[in-house]
Order: C-alpha cells, then structure tokens, then sequence
C-alpha cells in the first residue's frame, strides 16, 4: 500500500495546511514551499515559532539542561513565561518523559512522569535543518475551522485529529485534557466539506473505527487502511502496529485503495 509520502509525491501543490500540527511529520517530509501550520496547542506553537527564529538560543538553552529526575520535575513545575525559555523547557520536557508522551491533567498542567531515558538530548544539525524547513511557514495557535478562509483551489489540507476512537474498531475513548468527541468529529466531517466545496484537497488519518468509516467516507472520495506503528510502555518501550484509516479525495494515480 502506498505511504502518505508516496501519495504525495509530485503531487503539485499551491499550498499546504496541516492544522493538527502534533510532530508534524508528513510536512517535514514532503516540505512543501508554502504551508500553514497550526494547532490549538499554544506550548507547542511557541516551542515551534522560537525553533523557527530563534534556534540557536533554542540549541544553547537545551543543552545547558541536565537530563536528570531532580532537573525534570524542576522544569516540569516551572511557571516561567518568557516564550523562549518556554520553549527550551517544552522540548525538554517531550525529550526526557516517560515514553515522550504529552499527557495534560483536567487543570491543563503537564503531569507525565520522568522517563529515565538516556537518549541524546537533542540532534543540534537536525534542530538546525528543522529551523531552515519551517522558514517558509506560517504558524499560527488557532483552530482548525479558522483555517478555512485561507484554504484555495488546490491547496492540501492534512488532517490528524486526536484519536479519541480506539483503533481497530474498539470503540470511543477519552484522550487527554480537550476531548475530542464523536460531536467533534461530525464537526470536522463538515470542516471537509467545505474544503471540497474551494475546489482544494484533503487527507484525514483516523482510528480504523467503524463510525468513522460512515462519517468521513464520502461519496467520490478514497478509503485506505493502513497501520501506523505504536510505542507501548516505557523505558523498555515495546513497538506495535495500529490500523487506521486514510480519507482522501486526492486522485489515486492508480494506486489500489482499500474500500471497507
């Protein structure tokens, strides 16, 4: 089954969206000449625009900081608000938890625990190389519906909304601070269909559920099944796959989609 990546590829895109940002993969893969990159997640926002400008203070801070449980949880209860510092501590802290998880408790604070890795800390030339890739974005802490007005004849639009459905048709679950509910997701169905009303593109990765499949498989429009793989556990973090769905109405250039 083709990648995203091969889905994508000399595909001729005006401009691409990816307003779940998360790690923001597929765009520091295909590294489009004009994209708009957002979230609603505002620390990882920042920690995003001061790699962008400011990476080598972003370089210095982190390496000035000791991956060590008494330095961890320091950071980890620091009310610091200087954007910059912010952001060194944001990156730390998703470089030394448990599992690299991002885990919010009901008041919106940071409650994962120290994950004893021993991992290098950060990679200074691929911090480097990320900065030069994200010189030709625009990021923006909004969300994804505010987009729309920005979106045209097309443009992609990369969808990767929090899965707050199981994989493997398990059900719905809670996922984090903000749930993104079976509401949400009839919500973004919609977001969908305003983006091909513009004429423009669309991938959305979701659980492999079957309630997605009937909200978000359009009439005209593709259904792949592919898996993604999972890290479970910590320290001796063991790696899975996981199904999940691909919709998209990009043309499929022959490839073989698989319809459920």
């Amino acid at each position: 089954m083709p990648t995203l990546q091969e889905l994508l590829k000399d595909f001729p895109l005006e401009k691409y969206f990816e307003p779940f940002l998360g790690g923001g993969a597929i765009f520091f893969s295909i590294q489009p000449n004009k994209a708009f990159l957002s979230d609603l997640n505002a620390d990882l926002i920042n920690a995003y625009i001061q790699v962008k400008e400011n990476v080598e203070e972003v370089i210095s801070g982190l390496l000035s900081l000791e991956n060590s449980s008494q330095k961890y949880y320091e950071v980890r209860a620091s009310t610091e608000t200087d954007p910059l510092i912010r952001a060194i501590y944001f990156i730390f802290l998703n470089h030394t938890s448990y599992n690299g998880l991002y885990r919010v408790n009901n008041s919106g604070k940071y409650n994962v625990p120290y994950g004893n890795r021993s991992t290098k800390l950060i990679n200074t030339n691929n911090m480097r190389r990320v900065s030069m890739a994200l010189r030709l974005a625009e990021i923006e802490c909004i969300s994804y519906e505010h987009t729309i007005d920005n979106i045209s004849e097309g443009d992609l639009v990369y969808l990767d909304p929090p899965y707050t459905v199981s994989h493997n048709r398990n059900g719905f679950i809670k996922y984090n601070k903000k749930l993104f509910s079976l509401a949400d997701q009839y919500k973004l169905s919609k977001f969908i269909d305003q983006i091909k009303l513009k004429g423009a593109f669309y991938i959305l990765s979701n659980g492999a559920n079957d309630k997605i499949s009937e909200i978000f498989h359009k009439d005209g429009d593709n259904l792949m099944t592919v898996k993604r793989s999972s890290v479970i556990g910590g320290k001796n973090a063991i790696r899975s796959s996981v199904e999940e769905y691909l919709f998209t109405n990009l043309p499929s250039r022959g490839e073989r989609w698989v319809h459920d």
